[in-house]
Formats: C-alpha cells, sequence, structure tokens
C-alpha cells in the first residue's frame, strides 16, 4: 500500500515514499499512514492504493479511518475562528462498514484562508468541504478496478480571512454599563411588582375587615 500523487499540472508520482510512516497494525492485516507533502495549487488527487506494488493483492480490502486530514498551517493556537471543524471536517472519518474491495472516493473543496493574529503574524491553513462516494465492488477475476481510497481536491477561487482583535477599553465599559443598567431595570421591575402586589393585598385586607 502506498500514496499516489497526480495533478492536471501533468505530476504523477507513484509510491510516494518522503515523509511517510506506514505502521502495521491487526497484526499486519492493515497499516496507519502518516504522511506529509506537497501539493500543486490546482486541480489532482491523491490516493492510498497498491498501484507500486510488484504483484496485486488478491483480496484487497480499502475499509479505513481517517484519523486526520488537514491542508496548510496548522489551526493550534487560533483565538477567534468561528468554525474550528471547518479545517479538519474528516478527522475520526470511520469508514470501516463499507463493503469489501469496494474504492471509496472523497470530493474536496479547498478554501484558502488567511490567519493574521495581534502581531500581524500571518498563517495560511486551509478550509474544506467534501464529499463521499463509493465505487462498485471489486472483482478480482472480472477484470474490475483495483481498490484504492481517492481525495479528488479542487481549490475554489476565493480566501477567506480572519483578523485578531483586541476588545477596546470603551467597548468594554461600555458593556459593563449595560450590564449594570440592565440589572438595575430589572430590580426595578421586580420592586413594583412587589410593590403593587403588596397595595393590592392590603386593599383586600380592609376590604375583609369592614
Amino acid at each position: 500500500v502506498g500514496i499516489d500523487i497526480q495533478d492536471d499540472l501533468g505530476r504523477h508520482e507513484v509510491g510516494f515514499i518522503d515523509n511517510t510512516l506506514k505502521t502495521p497494525e491487526n497484526n499486519g492485516a492493515g497499516c496507519r499512514i502518516n504522511a506529509s507533502f506537497k501539493i500543486n495549487r490546482v486541480p489532482g488527487n491523491f490516493h492510498i492504493s497498491t498501484h507500486s506494488a510488484a504483484s496485486q493483492p488478491a483480496n484487497g480490502d480499502m475499509k479505513h479511518v481517517i484519523h486526520e486530514l488537514t491542508f496548510g498551517d496548522s489551526i493550534k493556537g487560533f483565538r477567534q475562528i468561528p468554525n474550528r471543524k471547518a479545517f479538519h471536517p474528516l478527522r475520526r472519518f470511520n469508514n470501516t462498514n463499507r463493503p469489501s474491495h469496494a474504492s471509496h472516493d472523497y470530493l474536496l473543496k479547498i478554501v484558502p484562508t488567511i490567519y493574521e493574529d495581534l502581531q500581524s503574524t500571518r498563517r495560511y491553513p486551509y478550509q474544506f468541504t467534501f464529499f463521499y462516494r463509493e465505487y462498485s465492488p471489486y472483482q478480482p477475476h472480472g477484470g474490475g478496478m483495483i481498490p484504492a481510497i481517492w481525495f479528488r481536491y479542487d481549490i475554489m477561487p476565493i480566501t477567506v480571512k480572519y483578523t485578531e482583535h483586541r476588545q477596546k477599553f470603551y467597548t468594554f465599559i461600555t458593556s459593563i454599563c449595560a450590564i449594570v443598567g440592565g440589572s438595575f431595570t430589572v430590580a426595578s421591575i421586580i420592586d413594583s411588582l412587589i410593590f403593587t402586589a403588596s397595595e393590592l393585598f392590603k386593599k383586600f385586607e380592609l376590604g375583609k375587615t369592614t
């Protein structure tokens, strides 16, 4: 099993091994892949398959769990992002309940993002959305396709920018005044209700005695 990278500029690397770590799991029946690599900012795909193997397995099984998939800089330490999940929507995505020998296709729409902190330092993470579809089951003796996990991506022609801001002091004071003023208003309403109820009760008691 290896990573293949392909894009519309003609780059096609089969069995990518740089910055790739494969750890056997389930007594060698599967493996966990950790990798990082650069892709051109044009449509393309990267996929996990057995294309680079000298001989193809008779019973390939591409059931999987995606522990993490991100693009660009890490968002750790980013404080003012409204939807952090948009940067890793496939985190812990479990696809182990699919039929054996099936191929899996993830269509990714990637949105370039700029994050500027209080020191005006810029970092460049990427948000993305995905759509999943499953290929027809693999037929090992019927000339079917080799099972694989495909990630087909397209870079969107827009950019989202987040900028950190400190709250102005006068804004803080205004908020405090609003809270205090609201508290006094509520207290006044409650006091008025208690006073009115007390007066009505007194009138009721006087009516009973007369």
